[in-house]
Formats: structure tokens, C-alpha cells, sequence
């Protein structure tokens, strides 16, 4: 009878239990972040290390400075709340200080007004990093870590990215000529990024971004190397076996830190907060048949 009661308790428990296990990562000091600079992009900018006009290679801002003076990760309180406001005017990122495997995280962002080179003529763009592991600044804006992206771009919510050698398999349909990979649950995994004929990029389902000064609410679940991107409460995207190739070798990316980009536009963030799972959810795990 004790167990009985024991077990009904724990079942009438649970949802509160598992409202619990939500972590907080924002706070008014941005005390579960790292926060990397690097540099001024161009319109010219071509992958290159660059340099002044004496021809000398510019040193990235770096690591925890430069970050005062700049202002480009902040705080604005709203509604008794954190809010995390992204300038956009350096290319970087704020980085977990934790690493994480296996989680579900949920966070909410909408764009600001603002824009700067080289991206003034072009969408508002930034992304969550995700499994990020390794230096800072191994890909082409030299800026960010080893990881796979959650796209955040007008019109883009949800798309993928490979960063520097990362790789991934996703749901979607075979391009054609110059089309780019389409995601879709229905269609089988197409192998995509570093090491792949189809390179990094793969296009969100569908398009459920809400209007511009309206907040959206993203949804990342990760579990053994398979992936979820979800806006909006719609699953735009379905991925697995993510890896990443050292020296020519393939490895799984299955945990890392995460990181919330700096990219060229302002945006802003809220109610970021993760937790740990043990199993995909129920409702989701027949999109990996």
C-alpha cells in the first residue's frame, strides 16, 4: 500500500519535478558565459587572417576583454528579467562555460533595428552553436568554435550551418542543380558538411518566424548525436550521427558548450534555460525511424 501511494505521489509530483530540472543560464552578470570578440568584418572580407593597412595580421579582441568597451553582449533589464542584448558590431559570441550532452534547451529572442558591415544590405543573422568545442575563431569568420549551428536569420529560423570541420546527417530533400538540401521529416537523411558531397548548409522546413519586434521561442533538443531544431513549437528540422573530422578522421560531436553569436545585427535574448534529458520525447522519437 505504501509503495501504491508512494508511486501515485511521484506520478502527481512529476510535472512539477520536471519544471524543476529547468536551469537557468541568464543572469544581470552573465555569470554562466565566456564572452569571445574577434573582429570588425568588411564587405571584402574573404576568409583571410586580416590585417592592417601596413599588411600586419589584426589579433582578434580575444577571450573575457574588450567586451566594456565595446558593449556588444549586455544587459537590459525588462519586466524585473534579464534581457541578454546582442550590439552585433563585433563578430562573437558568448560561450557557456559548461559543456553539455544530452539536453533540452529553450530560449526566446527577437531582432533589434540594427545592422552593420557586412551584412547592411543583407538579413539580420545570428545562431546558436551548439556541441562547440575546441579554440575559439577555427571558421571562416574566424570567430566561433568547432560546432553545428541553429541558424537565427530573417526568413532562416532553424536552418543548419556546419562549423570548421563539423559534419551531420538531416531529414531533407536531395538538392538539384543549384538548389540548396530543403529539411523535411518525411524524406531519409541526407549526409551533409565537412567530408560530404552536399557541404554545409540545409534549409528549415518552413518558415514560422513571427513578425519583426515579436518574441520567437526556440527549442534545441539534443540526445546521443541526434538533434532537433524547433520554433515556434514546430520542428523544422530533424538530424543525427553528428560528427566531425580531426586529421581526416571522422568523430562523433555528440556534447560541447554552447554559444549565442554575434553576427552583424542586434538582437536580444530571454528566459534561456536548459535541461538534462535521458531519452528524446516521446512525441519525437518516430522522426528518426
Amino acid at each position: 500500500m505504501k509503495t501504491l501511494i508512494s508511486s501515485l505521489l511521484i506520478c502527481l509530483l512529476s510535472p512539477a519535478l520536471q519544471a524543476a530540472q529547468w536551469q537557468p543560464l541568464l543572469d544581470n552578470t552573465l555569470s554562466q558565459w565566456d564572452i569571445y570578440l574577434s573582429y570588425k568584418h568588411t564587405e571584402t572580407y574573404d576568409g583571410s587572417m586580416p590585417v592592417d593597412k601596413q599588411g600586419k595580421p589584426i589579433a582578434p579582441i580575444g577571450l573575457n576583454t574588450g567586451n566594456d568597451i565595446h558593449k556588444v553582449f549586455t544587459i537590459v533589464p525588462e519586466n524585473n528579467q534579464p534581457v541578454l542584448r546582442v550590439s552585433g558590431e563585433y563578430y562573437g559570441a558568448v560561450t557557456s562555460k559548461a559543456s553539455y550532452r544530452n539536453y533540452h534547451l529553450k530560449l526566446q529572442f527577437r531582432w533589434g533595428e540594427l545592422k552593420w558591415p557586412p551584412r547592411e544590405n543583407k538579413l539580420k543573422d545570428s545562431g546558436i552553436l551548439y556541441h562547440a568545442i575546441g579554440e575559439h575563431g577555427q571558421e571562416y569568420f574566424r570567430s566561433w568554435m568547432l560546432s553545428q549551428e541553429f541558424q537565427i536569420m530573417q526568413g532562416h529560423i532553424g536552418d543548419y550551418w556546419q562549423q570548421a570541420t563539423s559534419a551531420i546527417d538531416i531529414k531533407a530533400y536531395q538538392p538539384e542543380y543549384i538548389m540548396n538540401p530543403v529539411a523535411d521529416e518525411q524524406q531519409d537523411f541526407i549526409k551533409v558538411g565537412v567530408g560530404e558531397d552536399i557541404k554545409g548548409f540545409v534549409l528549415r522546413k518552413e518558415n514560422h518566424e513571427k513578425p519583426q519586434g515579436q518574441w520567437n521561442t526556440i527549442e534545441l533538443i539534443c540526445f546521443e548525436g541526434q538533434s532537433l531544431h524547433i520554433v515556434n513549437g514546430h520542428v523544422v528540422m530533424v538530424l543525427k550521427n553528428s560528427r566531425y573530422l580531426d586529421n581526416g578522421v571522422s568523430k562523433p560531436l555528440e556534447e560541447g558548450k554552447i554559444q549565442l553569436q554575434s553576427e552583424a545585427a542586434e538582437l536580444f535574448y530571454k528566459n534561456i534555460a536548459i535541461k538534462p534529458i535521458d531519452a528524446l520525447p516521446s512525441q519525437y522519437a518516430a522522426m528518426f525511424n
